[in-house]
């Protein structure tokens, strides 16, 4: 993505129009417009402002991921009791259909039983409550598929 197109979806996430920005940072609509089109740079202390207007670090304003900010923003929104009504296999699904028709094919409580057996160690050796020891198989799980990536 571009530097216009994060400025652009930055000041669309923010509510703001092309005018209210301009007159916020003191510069013409057509100067925002250009940014956004890239065809000119905001400089440094503008692009500070423009961070600091859309409540975003400089880093972020500049690899601004509208899609990746909304996941973020709805996880931090989203309390416990919610989040155990929802069938999240039946959501990851429609994404990765294999979720929707392994359990006819794998013999799952083998998997299940060495599972149980990493995230009983997982709480003995370190302490960890069940949810803790869990989410860190799961995200050691994330960091193993990581690496088998960068592999291929």
């Amino acid at each position: 993505m571009s530097l216009g197109n994060n400025l652009f979806n930055a000041r669309k996430k923010s509510g703001l129009s092309q005018e209210e920005v301009a007159e916020k940072l003191g510069v013409s609509r057509q100067t925002i417009s250009k940014w956004e089109l890239d065809d000119t740079l905001p400089d440094i202390c503008q692009s500070k402002k423009l961070s600091n207007l859309y409540k975003l670090t400089l880093d972020e304003l500049i690899e601004f991921d509208i899609d990746v900010k909304e996941i973020q923003e709805i996880i931090d929104r989203t309390n416990d009791s919610v989040t155990d009504k929802i069938d999240w296999t039946k959501a990851w699904s429609k994404k990765y259909p294999i979720l929707a028709t392994y359990q006819n094919e794998v013999d799952i409580q083998i998997y299940a039983k060495e599972l149980s057996r990493l995230l009983k160690d997982l709480e003995k050796k370190y302490g960890y409550k069940e949810l803790d020891a869990f989410l860190v198989l799961k995200d050691i799980l994330a960091y193993v598929w990581k690496c088998r990536k960068a592999q291929k």
